[in-house]
């Protein structure tokens, strides 16, 4: 008797657009003794009953994946989710686990390697592609080297990295309303290509706009964007 028979079954959810990547992760659970693939959505409508586990792209013809994510936490608080996509930047990971994903793979990922991280998630542990894993500790170290306080050279006192009033709390930033609507875009987990298309504007038009925030918020990243945005009030907690 094998080792997976013993375990508990799990029943899978898919959210994939693509049809070969779907045809390919059906074939891959009808070869797992412990798992069934319960259903298969297109889009981020989530219409079935739930599962043990939702796999969940963030590229989907009518929204975010991060949207499904949000839902399935809602909805189905005992579900484990897992990402799998071929987003791999910063803005989609941590969107992604700040939405309540558990677990994130990049498409890159083989059959076998996807079923193992699959039981590894539904035992109660976070699967994480080493790519992003090297990214996300990348971005804590920088992180930490900018929280330190700067030296400054001997007779002058370090200012402060960011704008704040006497009393510490942030100055008010006003945003234009297409700013507003690109930073919302960005914190859903859209890319710079996705806005362009859903504003109806070029690829340039929406990175003049990025460039706007990150003046107006003293930022440089996406995340620094996201984490300012919120202390000022231009996004919900």
């Amino acid at each position: 008797m094998s080792d997976h028979s013993l375990a508990a079954h799990i029943h899978i959810v898919l959210v994939e657009d693509d049809a070969g990547v779907s045809a390919a992760f059906e074939q891959a659970v009808s070869q797992a003794p412990d798992m069934t693939l319960a259903w298969v959505a297109g889009t981020r409508a989530l219409a079935g009953p739930p599962a043990d586990v939702l796999v969940a792209d963030l590229g989907l013809p009518d929204g975010s994946g991060i949207d499904v994510i949000r839902a399935a936490r809602a909805c189905w608080p005992d579900c484990a989710i897992m990402v799998n996509t071929t987003f791999g930047d910063e803005l989609s990971v941590i969107g992604s686990i700040e939405a309540g994903a558990n677990g994130y793979l990049l498409k890159d990922s083989t059959a076998e390697t996807m079923l193992r991280d699959i039981r590894i998630l539904h035992a109660g542990g976070s699967p994480i592609s080493p790519r992003i894993a090297c990214q996300m500790l990348l971005r804590f170290r920088q992180d930490g080297a900018a929280a330190a306080p700067p030296v400054a050279p001997a007779g002058l006192a370090a200012g402060p990295t960011r704008t704040r009033a006497p009393d510490g709390a942030a100055v008010p930033v006003t945003l234009s309303s297409r700013e507003q609507e690109v930073l919302e875009l960005i914190t859903k987990g859209f890319t710079y290509d996705e806005i362009a298309r859903l504003m109806q504007v070029s690829r340039h038009t929406v990175m003049t706009f990025v460039r706007r925030i990150y003046t107006k918020l003293q930022v440089k990243s996406k995340v620094e964007a996201i984490y300012e945005a919120r202390l000022h009030g231009l996004l919900a907690p």
